[in-house]
C-alpha cells in the first residue's frame, strides 16, 4: 500500500496540450476513479504515472519518492489494460507467472502467489486454458491476477470494462471494487463511464479539457457539481439547465420563460440581473397538478416500465426532461404539462463563467480543485 502524489503534472505533444499542471493526492489504499469524455486528458495521466509517457511538466511521488525518471518496471506499478494484454500463446498460469519470473523469483514462491490469486479471482479450473479458450469477464480477471501477483504498491486500472458486455461489466466492477477494498491497494481508475465512476470511487476525479473540473466524493459531485460541465456530465438523463436571470435580492430567478422561481436558501451574495443558468436534474423536476408559470410541451415519451421519461420544451424553446415514477398514465404527446423546480433540487451557475453560485461545500467535503 502507498500514497500518490501528483504535482503540477502537464503534458504536451508537439503544440497541443493536453495536461494543465494536475494536481492529485491519493491517500493509503484509496480508490480514486478519473471520469471524463474522450479527449480530456486521463488515459494520458494514467500513462504518466506508469511511466508509459514523461511529463512535459510536473513530479510524479510514490510514498515520498519521485518517481518521475524511473523506468516503469522498477516503479512497483502494476496496470490491468482495457485490451487485457495476455500472451495469447501462453496459460493462464504463465501469464500470470511471466512477470515474477522476470524478476527471478524462486519457483515455490510463484506457484504460491499464482495459486493465491487464482483462488481469490475463481482462476483456479482455469489455469491450464490459454486466452482464446476463456471469455472476456474471464481474461479480464486473468489480467488483474497477474497485476495481483505482484504484490504492488499502486494499481492502475485504465478502463479495463469497456470491452465487456452490459451485463457482465456490472459483475466485473463488483469484483473489481471487492478486491480492491479486500487487498487494501492504492487505486487509480481510468473511465469515461460515469456509472462506473460513481459506483466504484472513493473520490471522484471529473477532467474537462486537461483540466480537473472537481474532486470530491461521488454523492457530492452528484449533489454539488461544481460547474456546468460536471453538472451536464454526471447523472442520466442528464441535468436540465433554464436560463434566466437573479432578481428580488437573488431570491428568484426570474427565467425566460417567464416563470419566477423561488432559490434555494444559504447562497452567497450575487447582485440581481446577473445571468445565470438553473439546474435541476430530470428526476427532482415535478409535475404539476396547477399552473405553476412554467410549464413544457411534451413531445416525446419513454416508458421503460418502472419509470417513464417525458422530453420536451420549455414557453423560450429550452429543451427540458423529466423522469417521473410508473407508466405515463393520461399524459400524452403534446400537451402542455406544468412543472414544479422545488428548490431544494435547484443548481444556480453563474451563466459567463459556468461556476456554480450556491452556498460552499458541507463541513469535511473535499475542495473544488481546478476549475476552468
Amino acid at each position: 500500500m502507498a500514497r500518490l502524489d501528483l504535482r503540477g503534472l502537464a503534458k504536451s505533444f508537439a503544440a497541443t496540450t493536453v495536461l494543465h499542471g494536475i494536481d492529485l493526492a491519493l491517500a493509503d489504499g484509496e480508490m480514486v476513479v478519473i471520469v471524463g469524455a474522450s479527449g480530456c486528458g486521463k488515459s494520458t495521466l494514467l500513462r504518466l504515472v506508469a511511466g508509459l509517457e514523461s511529463p512535459t511538466a510536473g513530479r510524479v511521488l510514490l510514498d515520498g519518492t519521485d518517481i518521475t525518471d524511473t523506468d516503469p518496471s522498477r516503479r512497483d506499478i502494476a496496470m490491468v489494460f482495457q485490451n487485457y494484454a495476455l500472451y495469447p500463446h501462453m496459460t493462464v498460469f504463465g501469464n500470470m507467472e511471466y512477470g515474477l519470473k522476470l524478476r527471478g523469483l524462486p519457483r515455490a514462491e510463484i506457484a504460491r502467489r499464482v495459486d493465491e490469486a487464482a483462488a481469490l479471482l475463481g482462476l483456479g479450473p482455469l489455469l491450464d486454458r490459454r486466452p482464446r479458450q476463456l471469455s472476456g469477464g474471464q481474461r479480464q480477471r486473468v489480467a488483474m491476477g497477474r497485476a495481483i501477483v505482484r504484490n504492488p504498491k499502486l494499481f492502475l486500472f485504465d478502463e479495463p470494462l469497456s470491452n465487456l458486455d452490459a451485463r457482465l461489466r456490472v459483475q466485473v466492477r463488483a469484483d473489481i471494487r471487492r478486491l480492491q477494498r479486500r487487498l487494501g491497494v492504492t487505486s487509480l481508475y481510468v473511465t469515461h463511464d460515469q456509472t462506473e465512476a460513481m459506483t466504484l470511487a472513493d473520490r471522484l476525479v471529473v477532467m474537462h479539457e486537461g483540466r480537473v473540473a472537481q474532486i470530491a466524493s461521488p454523492v457530492e459531485v452528484f449533489d454539488r457539481p461544481a460547474d456546468t460541465y460536471v453538472a451536464g456530465f454526471i447523472g442520466d438523463p442528464a441535468m436540465n439547465f433554464c436560463p434566466g436571470q437573479l432578481a428580488e435580492g437573488g431570491t428568484v430567478a426570474a427565467l425566460v420563460a417567464g416563470a419566477r422561481i423561488p432559490l434555494p436558501e444559504g447562497r452567497r451574495a450575487v447582485p440581481d440581473g446577473t445571468r445565470i443558468l438553473l439546474g435541476i436534474r430530470p428526476q427532482h423536476a415535478l409535475p404539476a397538478a396547477t399552473p405553476t408559470g412554467l410549464a413544457m410541451t411534451v413531445e416525446l415519451i419513454e416508458p421503460l416500465g418502472s419509470e417513464t421519461l417525458l422530453h420536451g420544451r420549455l414557453a423560450d424553446d429550452t429543451s427540458f426532461a423529466l423522469r417521473i415514477a410508473g407508466p405515463p398514465g393520461p399524459l400524452a404527446e403534446g400537451i402542455a404539462l406544468p412543472v414544479h423546480l422545488p428548490p431544494e433540487q435547484l443548481h444556480v451557475f453563474d451563466a459567463a463563467t459556468g461556476l456554480r453560485l450556491d452556498a460552499p461545500p458541507r463541513s469535511g467535503a473535499a475542495p473544488v480543485s481546478g476549475q476552468h
